[in-house]
């Protein structure tokens, strides 16, 4: 139980830090994009262009960061007062503050938080713009001074020691045994923590040093689970061999690295061949000394290329190529003299991957409602929301597919995508991963959830469909946004 509680927090903890980051990865692309093209060693060295490079990577990235971190505890009003509060680790540090907004921003937001749910109730009539402005400019003046002379230093230091760790790694040849953990703790749908929480803001710093960074293609590899996902397009049996090669197109270009995870536990002897296709590919990278300019979000292929440094493409090809290699003849190995492997199909690996996250509900228990209810709430739906951990992967792609199947039915509801920690007070519905509904009720209980196994295709998008349907004429859809 103890393990269980554990994993729940790590999840939440995780998605708070994927949540910072996320929101914000197409900054962090430009900023890749322009440290590939314009600075010295870059494909068109230019001075002027350059010049954008490190003020990007020490104000713009981590005032982004401190928002974004603030707005997720308290909205804007969290949001300012967390730029604020990081401009003073900005200041009080000499490095790039991005694990200091990480910490601030949040920071900021409950404090403003808390502030508000002691004070905005008492405010006169007419005094309320007077308070909002003055509370936060004056909490947010208060947070930078402590920041730059306190949190600043003490962040700036645990930063170095972070980073001393990862070169002294790097350096006895090491970094490979880092997929030992990383592999099993996406599965855990830790993937974005990791990545974007832990390696990122290292790897930033490695680029402003060295021009690319290795760290970016830890987790962002999509080796492993390419080769994993041709092992049962070739040897796998059933509805797990006929649904694999459209998640390995999904997940090699896509990007989207959750729809191989419910794959792995069909079997959780194929974390072996993610374990081995991550270690081999890492330590391709590092013979052929490869890295990135940025982080490849979403872990697609094309975002790979994209985000490749000149002089290094040879050593990043082999790296995913050496990976899914690897990972295929394990996986293959596995799958042809595992008894079970082709009985067992992706409905009980959900199982699995409910009973190795420690939720207590199923899936039946998750969708069980009353059909009274349910039927009294149909012409009422206005707004659907599919949610995830980062809001931008898994979700995105279901409501994508729920989207077309409503196109089809001329059923005119509004259907979106985004993270759990950011769900709207008015959504009727909210979609999510089984694995992730608990903590979607959580967080919006008025909502009606729907739990579902598989973003990519589940039958719960035809049953919405055909449920609302009925509030369809032929004059047009009764059920407006």
């Amino acid at each position: 139980m103890a393990n269980k509680g554990i994993r729940a927090k790590l999840q939440h903890f995780g998605s708070y830090l994927s949540g910072m980051i996320m929101p914000n990865i197409g900054a962090f692309i430009a900023w890749g994009i322009i440290t590939a093209l314009f600075i010295p060693d870059g494909y068109w060295p230019n001075e002027d262009l350059a010049a954008l490079v490190d003020p990007m990577k020490f104000y713009l990235l981590p005032l982004l960061i401190g928002f974004t971190g603030g707005r997720l505890v308290h909205d804007v009003r969290g949001g300012v007062v967390g730029a604020i509060a990081t401009m003073g680790v900005i200041v009080g540090a000499d490095i790039p503050m991005f694990l200091g907004a990480m910490i601030m921003g949040p920071l900021a937001g409950y404090c403003m938080k808390k502030i508000d749910d002691v004070l905005q109730d008492k405010i006169k009539s007419g005094f309320e713009m007077l308070y909002n402005n003055f509370s936060a400019g004056i909490l947010g003046a208060i947070l930078a001074g402590i920041s730059v002379k306190l949190i600043g230093p003490v962040v700036a230091g645990l930063n170095n020691i972070l980073a001393s760790g990862v070169e002294a790694i790097i350096n006895a040849g090491l970094l490979p045994l880092a997929n030992i953990i990383i592999e099993p703790a996406k599965i855990l749908f830790l993937n974005n923590a990791i990545n974007h929480g832990i390696l990122s803001p290292i790897g930033v710093e490695q680029v402003g040093d060295a021009g690319k960074s290795i760290l970016f293609l830890l987790e962002a590899n999509p080796g492993p689970g390419l080769g994993i996902l041709l092992a049962f397009a070739i040897f796998g049996k059933g509805m797990s061999k006929s649904s694999a090669p459209g998640a390995a197109v999904i997940h090699f270009l896509g990007g989207i690295h959750e729809i191989y995870f419910p794959y792995v536990l069909i079997k959780p002897t194929l974390l072996l061949a993610a374990i081995g296709g991550g270690i081999s590919g890492v330590f391709t990278l590092n013979v052929f000394n490869a890295g990135l300019v940025a982080p490849a979000s979403p872990g697609s292929i094309l975002a790979v290329m994209a985000m490749t440094p000149q002089g290094n493409y040879i050593g990043v090809i082999l790296g995913v190529l050496v990976a899914t290699v690897v990972s295929f003849l394990i996986a293959s190995f596995i799958l042809k003299t595992s008894k079970s492997s082709g009985e067992e199909d992706l409905s009980a690996a959900t199982g699995k991957m409910e009973e190795m996250k420690g939720k207590k509900s199923s899936v039946a228990d998750a969708l069980t409602q009353d059909e009274e209810a349910v039927k009294k709430r149909s012409d009422e739906v206005h707004k659907i929301i599919f949610a995830c951990d980062a809001g931008m992967g898994s979700s995105a792609m279901g409501a994508s597919l729920l989207k077309k199947k409503f196109k089809e039915a001329n059923i005119d509801v509004a259907v979106t995508n985004t993270s759990i920690n950011q769900l709207p007070d008015d959504a009727d519905i909210v979609i999510t991963h089984q694995d992730l509904t608990d903590r979607a009720k959580a967080k919006l209980s008025s909502a009606e959830h729907v739990s579902v196994e598989n973003f990519l295709n589940s039958p719960k998008y035809d049953e919405l469909v055909d449920r609302l349907k009925d509030n369809v004429t032929e004059d047009g859809p009764k059920v407006t946004k």
